[in-house]
Order: C-alpha cells, then sequence, then structure tokens
C-alpha cells in the first residue's frame, strides 16, 4: 500500500495544476504504482487469490482510464504511456 509521502510524488509529479489530484493522469500514475506493488507481493504470494482479483480490477479500470484519456487527448495519453512505460 501507497504510504502518504510516495502518494504525494506521485501526485506532484502527474499534476496538471496546483490543485489536480484527480486527473485522469493522476489516477493512472497511482493506479499503475499500486499494482506494481501487488505483483510483487503476487511474485512471494501466488495463491493469494484476493490480491489478484484486486489486481485484475485494478487493471481493468486503469485500462478504462486510459482509453478515456486516450479519446480525450492523443497527445497527454502517449506522454503519459511513454512517462510509465506501459
Amino acid at each position: 500500500m501507497l504510504d502518504e509521502e510516495e502518494k504525494e510524488e506521485i501526485i506532484d509529479k502527474y499534476q496538471l495544476h496546483d490543485r489536480d489530484t484527480g486527473s485522469d493522469e493522476v489516477q493512472i500514475a497511482l493506479l499503475t504504482e499500486r499494482i506494481n506493488e501487488l505483483l510483487s507481493h503476487l511474485d512471494e504470494h501466488a495463491k493469494d487469490k484476493s490480491s489478484k482479483r484486486g489486481l485484475l480490477k485494478m487493471v481493468k479500470k486503469r485500462k478504462t482510464l486510459l482509453k478515456h484519456l486516450e479519446s480525450e487527448s492523443e497527445e497527454r495519453y502517449e506522454d503519459l504511456v511513454e512517462k510509465l512505460d506501459l
């Protein structure tokens, strides 16, 4: 789970303006970080089915947000995909 400092760093890095905490870019970046943490957890605990289910839900939500961002602004989408290395 992300602690407050890590979350603030991610928000600062991907926000569009000073008070932005909910734009597509911020949400996708936070989800990506949580997905990466959960993947490392599942490497150690392969039989943790509830975590795997949560991971699949997060991946689907990220995919939906990426589709929305791509339809809204292809330039912002490509920038974000490059930054996050997706």
